[in-house]
């Protein structure tokens, strides 16, 4: 929804740790009923650009804006319109999956009646309801993450920074929350997407920030990113605009190093 003002934006985002830019000048914004796809190469920059955007780390220079207002004017307000999936679902795990979602729900100001049936319905299409009051430290990595999921949609935030969300999900949990993604953003909520998973972002998401070198290196429509990188698959597009480098004689190498004399 271009014709809208964004909800999400980053300007000119640059992060230095000990002299060393991490980022540098990202900028993106993300419109009512955007899935923003984050991509990059490993220490491209994308778990400080997550770290800048939920307000767990402040940019050396520049700054996000949410509905045209610095985050850090009212970080508080800001981080209970947010749903934040991290990488690693590090909860607590002596808490049950119930007991876990309580807390958070409580600690975001949800009345305890519209939490319970938040709680009690989200748990059911999670398929965690039977799993409710078992430690979270009895859970797999998946149910984990289902978890992980819940606490970050119960409280209908504006945004969503999903980071490697379907991690660990299995291909029925997968597809039921990307289609959640879908509709969502179809409301008009704004989702940051960090997936390393090509194929993923290629179907799900309509915007695309490729990052490399801690620098944008394209920004704007899937469509547009094919198109500008001259490749008819974005994962084509991602290597030549990112990494440059020819992934079939790489592979070629790694197969030949794996296959060469081992005594």
């Amino acid at each position: 929804m271009l014709d809208s003002p964004p909800i999400l934006e980053a300007r000119s985002l640059t992060k230095l740790y000990a002299g060393l830019k991490a980022l540098s000048g990202v900028s993106f914004a993300i419109h009512p009923g955007d899935i923003l796809g984050y991509l990059g190469p490993n220490g491209s920059g994308k778990s400080t650009t997550v770290k800048i955007l939920t307000g767990l780390l402040a940019p050396t220079t520049g700054q996000v804006l949410f509905r045209g207002q610095n985050i850090n004017d009212d970080l508080v307000t800001y981080k209970k319109q947010v749903g934040y999936a991290p990488e690693e679902a590090n909860l607590y795990t002596f808490l049950t999956g119930a007991e876990y979602l309580e807390l958070v729900g409580t600690l975001r100001g949800m009345t305890p009646l519209r939490l319970n049936e938040k709680i009690e319905s989200l748990l059911n299409d999670f398929s965690m309801y039977p799993h409710r009051y078992s430690p979270i430290s009895s859970y797999s990595k998946g149910m984990r993450q289902r978890i992980m999921l819940i606490a970050a949609l119960m409280h209908d935030p504006d945004v969503l920074i999903l980071d490697e969300p379907f991690s660990g999900l299995d291909v029925t949990m997968s597809l039921t929350f990307r289609a959640v993604i879908q509709l969502l953003a179809q409301a008009g909520k704004a989702v940051f997407f960090c997936s390393p998973v090509l194929e993923v972002v290629d179907t799900l998401c309509t915007h695309l920030v490729l990052l490399r070198k801690g620098q944008v290196a394209a920004y704007g429509q899937i469509d547009e990113i094919r198109a500008r990188g001259l490749a008819p698959a974005l994962e084509d597009a991602f290597l030549q605009l990112t990494e440059q480098f020819d992934a079939d004689s790489r592979a070629a190498n790694i197969v030949a190093a794996v296959n060469a004399p081992c005594y």
